[in-house]
């Protein structure tokens, strides 16, 4: 999204993200962070490929949401089995592989670092 607003076409685009792998489309577990204002940031994860838990969400819906929580510009960032989120050492998600997957890149937010 930029400005406030999502962003016309998103679901069409096409990321061949692992030779291949299309898994940016569709109902997809997602992780994303937004910019509110100076300092005001927000972070999702989005759980799913779980029937009867979550089933993810499209690109359309992600962004419609980080709008709806007042996001002004949003990032989609790795999604998959790669959306895990930790809160004071704890993960508080469900990731789709069924625990934590071994990543290289994290967003790490720390107070008085």
């Amino acid at each position: 999204m930029r400005a406030g607003a999502v962003i016309e076409g998103i679901d069409r685009v096409e990321v061949d993200t692992n030779v291949g792998n299309h898994s940016i489309q569709g109902n997809q577990p997602r992780t994303a962070i937004g910019w509110v204002d100076d300092a005001h940031y927000v972070v999702v994860v989005v759980d799913g490929r779980d029937e009867g838990y979550s089933r993810g969400m499209t690109l359309p819906e992600l962004a419609g949401l980080m709008a709806g929580l007042g996001c002004q510009c949003a990032y989609n960032l790795d999604g998959g089995g790669s959306s895990a989120m930790y809160f004071n050492g704890e993960i508080v998600n469900q990731p789709s592989n069924g625990g934590e997957r071994a990543t290289s890149d994290i967003l790490y937010v720390a107070t008085g670092a």
